[in-house]
Parts: structure tokens; sequence; C-alpha cells
């Protein structure tokens, strides 16, 4: 056995000590090991990936239908016998789990609300499988980890700051370097010498979380040299998505430390995506829709898209989770924002006959009363369930240019208000401005998401706190939790085009004929009662007129001037001054000005063209 000086060194010690093959097996050994230190990798690793593999082959091992029918059968008896009331098991349960998590009365109504919605789904409604998603691509890589560790800590101590080098850990996008101040050390003093850090490291942007919550510890965070493209399909098989019970969770991505991270809409319970052209909204808001159709059924969740773009969402167009075609035109969001709120209070009206305090609880009233009627009377004349609804804004500057007081109007109403009866928003913009995020949008909109912006400025009218000017863009992001201190970083996941066609496609075979929505939908409708039985929503609707004669020519007069207010209104009506405030609430309401304002005149939103255009309309019909 030769080798060289080096290999004899090592062989002749051993070959004294034990014979041939006792040496083999102990050099082959110490081979492996010096092979996995060098190439930074481990026997875990090795056995994630086949536990990965595993899990993907049993997912994809999917039961014919048949078979899924009749077991769906027996699970749903099982839930709504759940529902009905089987208190001891679940008592059983709280208890033993009391350790780990004390689960609040919303999540377990939240469980079973899904686990019903889920066996519905399996009768009716065909999950898209996840081979129509793509995995992960790339590995990261972050350079000579002990190399950059060794450069922090000398350039901070040319600057008098003595610290104590921790834990590194490397994700899709960034490596952490965390390090622990000696005492006595200003967390400002380290901050101040991001730029001298960037340089020595020669990387850039750097960012400095101090600290790092829940932790002792500031984490520098530096760009790998090449990144990992964080698939949606991996996280929609993680088992945290998976045994998770929420309705409306959804996969955000990875963090720092490679970690899936998730969310619930419903907790949230509203979404302000914001940043600069190109960083990512568009493909996170496609992330997030595509996580809710694999996890909803059309009865369990409906959509209503508002795409000023035209290009983003319009592809979405023919799947039944949605209330009606993707909206395009501005005056049609006003109408579909103002049909919203007044849904918000006929959902209101019925949580309060029904003496519930949300829609979960609703909906498990409803299941457990459809299981009593059917088992009375042998029949299936079931009430519907309340389905959730999410509201999605591709652009809300566009919407605020052109009608900026009613939308937001409408969109702090639906904040305030809209959570217990399952309205939620996701908004989204690439002006964050003051005039687009106004502050009682944000007051209201305590969730937020930030992607690579241009200024402090921008980072902080989001997100309250500067960091988002430092991101890399393409999907990398600060998520601010409604009750969290502090944003976290993440890297999002990643749906291509041709993903989401695969999914719409599959969703559009799964519909037998058309959607229950139409072409004419935005047409005016003369019985409420046969919109009610076909399913459907007419947004004009809500364009009516008014019991009072002197209506319409208060609504001629305000348009043709350009101004309404109440002294106007009594002067050219010759009527008082209550009269004229009750005409002006009814211009209101019906979309023709817009709020008060002070002492300032009302806006008019309805331009005079566009009145006149209709008054030719009505003469030729």
């Amino acid at each position: 056995m030769t080798g060289g000086y080096i290999g004899s060194a090592v062989t002749r010690p051993l070959f004294s000590l034990f014979d041939y093959w006792a040496t083999l097996v102990i050099e082959l050994a110490l081979f492996a090991v010096a092979l996995m230190v060098m190439l930074n990798f481990s026997l875990t690793w090795f056995r994630e990936q086949m536990e990965e593999a595993e899990d993907g082959n049993d997912a994809e091992n999917v039961d014919g239908k048949e078979k899924a029918f009749e077991s769906a059968i027996n699970d749903i008896k099982e839930a709504i016998t759940g529902v009905a009331g089987n208190n001891k098991k679940k008592s059983a349960a709280a208890e033993a789990s009391a350790e780990t998590k004390k689960p609040s009365h919303t999540d377990a109504k939240e469980e079973e609300e899904f686990l019903i919605g889920k066996k519905r789904a399996q009768v009716s409604y065909q999950q898209p499988p996840f081979s129509l998603l793509n995995n992960d691509k790339g590995t990261p890589s972050s350079g000579d980890v002990r190399a950059n560790a060794n450069i922090i800590k000398r350039t901070l101590q040319n600057f008098g700051v003595d610290v104590e080098m921790d834990e590194v850990t490397v994700g899709p996008t960034v490596t952490q370097y965390t390090l622990k101040p000696a005492e006595g050390v200003k967390l400002s003093k380290i901050v101040t010498l991001q730029d001298n850090l960037s340089l020595a490291l020669s990387a850039h942007p750097l960012r400095i979380e101090a600290p790092i919550p829940g932790r002792s510890l500031v984490g520098i965070e530096v760009p790998n040299k090449s990144i990992a493209l964080v698939g949606l399909r991996s996280l929609l098989e993680h088992a945290g998505f998976q045994n998770a019970s929420g309705s409306l969770m959804f996969a955000l991505g990875r963090d720092v430390a490679g970690e899936a991270v998730f969310a619930n809409l419903a907790k949230m319970p509203h979404l302000l995506i914001a940043g600069s052209t190109g960083s990512g909204k568009s493909v996170a808001i496609q992330s997030i829709l595509m996580a809710l159709l694999f996890r909803n059924p059309p009865e369990m969740m409906k959509f209503i898209m508002i795409d000023p773009k035209r290009v983003e969402l319009s592809i979405y167009n023919g799947i039944p989770h949605l209330f009606a075609p993707v909206i395009v035109e501005s005056k049609k969001a006003i109408l579909a924002l103002r049909w919203a709120a007044r849904e918000m209070e006929k959902r209101y009206e019925l949580l309060s006959a029904a003496h519930a305090r949300d829609i979960s609880g609703y909906n498990a009233g409803v299941v457990s009363k459809n299981s009593k009627k059917k088992d009375r009377e042998g029949e299936e004349g079931e009430e519907d369930i309340i389905p959730y609804i999410i509201i999605v804004i591709d652009e809300l500057a566009d919407l605020m240019m052109a009608y900026p007081r009613e939308v937001e109007a409408s969109v702090v109403r639906l904040a305030q208000m809209a959570r217990a009866v399952g309205i939620h928003l996701i908004v989204s913009t690439q002006r964050p401005s003051v005039e687009v995020i106004t502050g009682l949008i944000k007051a209201n909109i305590t969730s937020r998401i930030a992607f690579k912006v241009a200024s402090q400025i921008d980072s902080r009218t989001i997100l309250d706190t500067s960091g988002a000017e430092k991101l890399l863009g393409n999907g990398d992001m600060l998520y601010l939790a409604g009750d969290a201190a502090s944003p976290r970083r993440i890297q999002g996941a990643f749906v291509s085009e041709s993903e989401v066609k695969k999914v719409v496609e599959f969703l559009k075979n799964e519909v037998e004929g058309v959607p229950e929505y139409s072409d004419e939908l935005f047409t005016p409708v003369t019985s409420a009662s046969s919109q009610e039985t076909q399913g459907q929503i007419d947004f004009n609707d809500l364009d009516g007129g008014s019991d009072d004669e002197l209506y319409n020519e208060a609504e001629t007069l305000v348009i043709e001037a350009g101004k309404a207010s109440a002294s106007y209104l009594q002067r050219r009506l010759k009527v008082g001054y209550a009269r004229a405030a009750r005409l002006l609430d009814m211009l209101e309401k019906n979309g023709i000005i817009g709020p008060g304002d002070g002492a300032k005149p009302r806006e008019i939103l309805v331009p005079r063209d566009e009145k006149s255009a209709s008054e030719e309309e009505q003469e030729l019909s």
C-alpha cells in the first residue's frame, strides 16, 4: 500500500496496530469523512432527500374516483357527528395536546370547517395534482462561510466592536451570519458599520437584523453567490401545509434558514402587497391564489378579481371559483366593492339570526342542521354553507387615481368589518406612496408584504420601518404579520405562467358545462330572485335610483354643474336642508358623488359625457 510520504506516514502506524483489512477500513472511513467536510454535506442530507422522494411518491398515488366517493360518504358522516357534538373526544384530544399547544376555540371551528369542506370536495371536486407544479431548482452557494465569518469579526474589531461569531444558516437567497456583541456594545454602532462590512465582504446589499426577534443575537444577511429557486410544489407537499387546519392557509416561501413559511389569510385577515416594478408582486399573488385553489373547492371559497392592468389575472377566467369574470374596468371595480359591502351586511344578518359569531361557527351549524334533517327526513334538502370571498386587487394605484375617495372608503369599510363574515382583501400596488397607501388603509390592513423598493421612504410607507430597500428582488420579500413586532425575510415561491395555465385548464375541465357566471353578469337583472337562483351577481344593480321624485333632477343638476352641495340643491330645487342632505346621501350611495370632506364641495364621480350617453340609450330603448 503506497501513496507517497503522507500515505506512508498514515499507513505505517496503522499497520503496526492492525492488519491489512482493518487498516483499509479505517482509511476508507477517514476518506469519506474528509470528502463530506470538503463538499459541505452530511448523511442527514441524504436521509432528507430519500424522505422527500418517498413523500412525493405517496402523494402521487391517488385512488380512483369511485373509491374516493365511497370513503367520502363515510367520512362526511363522521365529520357531521363530530360537529353535532362529540365533546368527550374533543376534550381528551385537547388535554393530550395541552403540553405542546393550547388550541383556541376559533382554531377548533376552523378545523371542523376545513374537514367538512375537504370531505365534500372529495365527492364533487377533484383537487389538482401536485404534478402540475414544479419543485425546487438549484442549490444555494454561500462561498467560503468560515472566511466570511472571520472577515466580519475582523472588520468589526478594527472599529472597536468586539463580537463572538455564532451559527451560520444558508437560505435560498441569502446566508445569515449571527454574532453576539460583547457587553456594553451598542447595536446602533454595528448597524452604522453596514457599508464597511459590505466593502470587506465584496457583497451588496447587506441587511443587518439587530437584534434577531426572540434571540440575543445580531444577524448579518449576505447575498449568496448562487441562489435556489423555491418551487411551490415543495411547499404545498410540506407536512406543515398538509396538516394545517385553516381553509385559507397558503405558502409564502422559505426564510433565511431554508424553512418553509405559511400564513393563514383568515387570521391576517387582510393582506397588503407593495413593491417596485419587477420585484415579484404578481408572482406572489399567483402563488397565493394557487395555494388557495389547491386547498378549497368552489363551494368553500370564491374570488372577486380586479385587474386594471388586464394581463395578470385574466388567465383565471373560466374557473368555478370566480363569482364574476375578472374585472378590468374601474367603474365595475367600484360597484364590485360596494356589492361586497352589501354582502357583508347581509351575512351579518344571517350570523345574527343563527346566533353565530363568525363564518366558521355558522357553517358548522348549517352542516349540523343538515345532518339532523337528513336523518329525520331521509332526503338531501340541505342549506348551503357560506363560502369565503377573497377580493384580489392587483393594482390599487390605478383605482385610486380614478376614484380615490370611493376606493379608500370601500376598502377601509371592508377591512374594518368583513373578517367575521369571511370576506378578505388581498391588495397589491407598485406605487408605495401615501396617496395610494393612505393612513386609513395602513391602519386597517396590518399584515403587509414589501418587495424591493427604491428608497427607505417607500419602505417606511409600507412597513413603518426600513429594510425593503436592501432586498434583492425576484421574490425577495419582508413579511410583517399583524401580530409581529418586526418583519421577517422570506424568499417567495416562484410560479411560472405555464404552471398557472395547467392548473386553470385542470379546473376548467372539472366543471360540467359552463360556470355559474357569464358575460351578461354586469347587465341589469329585472328580478332579484332570479339572480339568487342562478347564483349570479349583478354589480350594476347597485346603481339604482331612489324613491324621491326629485332624485333624477338632482342627479342631472350636480353632474352638469360639476359640483354638489346641500346649499346648491336648496337653491336650485327650492327644498329644505333636510331633503337636500338626504338627496346628497342618495347620490353618494349610488356612486354619483364622493363622500364629504369638511367644507369642500363633493367630488363628482360620474362624468357628464357618461350621463348624457346613458340618457340617449334610455330614449332609444
